[in-house]
């Protein structure tokens, strides 16, 4: 098969945190795939066919890149961040799992992106410097007791918590529900951020303690970041707090 599928992670953005190796391949494809705000991002030829979906029909969209590939043509998978951070890469792999055996033979790679996380940490200074883990808010792939029960384990561990997907029109609630849970397992002293389109003209960041964390600060262009113990704030004169978590944690 001549086909290919290149499953690229756009950034969280901002032109300048898009990797050299997306910007080659992105100018070798032939169509693109994806949640319509990510496809219509992409600088590309006119003569590049973009295929725009709804964010909810991620296999339907795999199964049609897998498709057009299998025809012979090179096809963009986009996400934003990473594609294999909650993003299109995974959706992809399911539905070669699930799909016809002609699609184990394609030429399918993944080309890494900077993840909303990481971007989120390196502008509010080193909060991912210990042990963290990252949670996706939304529950319409899994069951909501499921998120907090995850949650809480992560808080009892200490790690630092990131939150994706926080709050949408449709999940007006969670945020507020799961702040609400986590206080009951970690300092309410810890240092909570939310970055709000990092690296975006509209960027914006809000710090506070988790006892004092407002889920309305949130939508769905917002990371929320949870601190843990080793989490500190390090106030600047006429500036942003710097957020960082020590690598040094004290033995229980």
């Amino acid at each position: 098969m001549t086909g290919r599928i290149s499953i690229i992670g756009l950034g969280p953005g901002n032109i300048l945190q898009l990797t050299p190796q997306a910007t080659q391949v992105l100018a070798q494809v032939t169509d693109l795939v994806g949640y319509g705000p990510y496809v219509q991002r992409v600088e590309a030829p006119a003569s590049v066919i973009r295929h725009s979906s709804d964010n909810r029909e991620e296999l339907a969209r795999a199964r049609h890149a897998l498709e057009m590939a299998q025809a012979g043509r090179h096809v963009g998978v986009v996400s934003g961040g990473d594609a294999g951070v909650f993003g299109m890469a995974s959706a992809v792999f399911e539905a070669v799992q699930s799909g016809p055996p002609e699609w184990r033979r394609l030429d399918i790679e993944v080309i890494p992106g900077v993840s909303a996380v990481l971007a989120a940490a390196a502008r509010l200074g080193a909060p991912l410097g210990g042990d963290f883990c990252v949670i996706s808010l939304s529950d319409n792939l899994k069951p909501w007791p499921l998120v907090l029960r995850r949650l809480q384990l992560a808080a009892q561990a200490e790690f630092v918590i990131a939150l994706y997907n926080p709050r949408s029109k449709a999940r007006p609630w969670q945020l507020a529900e799961a702040l609400q849970h986590v206080q009951q397992y970690a300092p309410l002293k810890a240092p909570v951020a939310f970055a709000r389109a990092i690296g975006r003209p509209d960027e914006a960041v809000r710090l506070s303690t988790l006892a004092e964390a407002n889920a309305e600060w949130a939508d769905m262009s917002t990371l929320v970041l949870i601190g843990c113990a080793a989490s500190h704030l390090i106030e600047r004169p006429n500036a942003q707090p710097w957020f960082y978590t020590s690598r040094k944690v004290e033995a229980v």
